[in-house]
């Protein structure tokens, strides 16, 4: 095998600051970028083999007779979307700085990183909406439809981002340098199209009333954006603790996720609380001055917004 040209890709992982079920049904999210990344280290070869490393698993087959692995979904169907435009096979690398089961937008970073791998591969210049939408194909096509893509606008774009569908938006918005946030885990996590579907189930027969929930759910989001635009963390805190409130009305807060929210509420440095992501599981967000620490039992990850999307690096060590 002779190397001809090898780079790396690295793309953040994101969570939900406000948004959560709304944004499927036209309303504004706000998403932030991490400061934990995806990293995949690209090497070409000069044959039609596809060779993947990575915690999930290792793989490899041919570029033209690829085979589904449940554990690489992601990145077997963003190479499947892009299988007639590559000329050459490839090794990856995949490293990641954080666990797949936290809930921290993994999905939606390893697609980020490679569809901006893709595009180099296959001669294809970067443009943000056309590589979301790119994505979000990918996304949906292992998910069976199902996803905003909020989280992947954040891993593309970095920072903090107002996301909305329809018309596609992925508008920066500022933040102050001294927001503090951290994320508490719940120990477990119900998969985001499981949750999609079981809310779906539950308002079948109260559709009105449920976009009259997420229509309220748009509006805290909107004042959200207007609070964090002008630094103002103790009135962001605030709707932090409204959306739950919201969240909880539409029936996707658990008895744990309960009790970790109003336990961080105690705390005087805690400005809000709301689980973060689909819920009945997964993570807990707070907003404070520092971390919290009524929590022994949570792991518990402070978390800060990376000021960069996906990043490129032609200097491989």
């Amino acid at each position: 095998m002779h190397k001809r040209s090898a780079f790396k890709v690295s793309a953040p992982g994101s969570t939900m600051l406000m948004g959560e079920h709304a944004v499927l049904f036209g309303q504004p999210a706000l998403v932030c970028a991490l400061d934990v990344r995806i990293e995949i280290q690209v090497t070409l070869r000069d044959d039609r083999v596809v060779s993947i490393q990575s915690a999930l698993g290792d793989y490899q087959a041919s570029l033209d007779d690829l085979i589904d692995d449940p554990a690489l979904s992601f990145v077997i169907a963003a190479i499947k979307a892009y299988q007639d435009r590559l000329d050459t096979g490839f090794e990856l690398i995949i490293d990641s700085a954080f666990s797949s089961t936290i809930g921290l937008g993994s999905s939606a970073a390893i697609t980020a990183a490679m569809v901006t791998l893709l595009n180099r591969l296959s001669n294809t210049d970067a443009d943000l909406n056309r590589d979301f939408r790119q994505g979000l194909e990918i996304i949906h096509e292992v998910q069976k439809g199902r996803g905003s893509g909020a989280d992947l606008a954040a891993s593309l774009a970095g920072g903090v981002v107002c996301f909305t569908q329809q018309p596609l938006q992925i508008k920066p918005v500022a933040f102050p340098e001294n927001i503090v946030l951290a994320l508490y885990y719940a120990g477990y996590k119900m998969k985001t199209p499981d949750v999609l579907a079981l809310v779906e189930q539950q308002w079948r027969s109260r559709s009105v009333l449920q976009q009259s929930l997420y229509q309220l759910m748009g509006d805290t989001s909107r004042a959200a954006i207007v609070a964090l635009e002008q630094q103002d963390l103790k009135e962001f805190g605030h709707l932090m603790n409204v959306y739950q409130g919201l969240l909880d009305a539409l029936g996707v807060c658990d008895a744990t996720l309960a009790e970790m929210i109003y336990t961080l509420r105690q705390e005087q440095q805690v400005l809000g609380a709301k689980i973060s992501g689909s819920g009945l599981g997964d993570c807990v967000l707070t907003l404070g001055t520092e971390p919290a620490t009524m929590l022994p039992k949570h792991s518990c990850l402070s978390i800060r917004p990376a000021q960069y999307g996906v990043l490129m690096n032609d200097k491989v060590s």
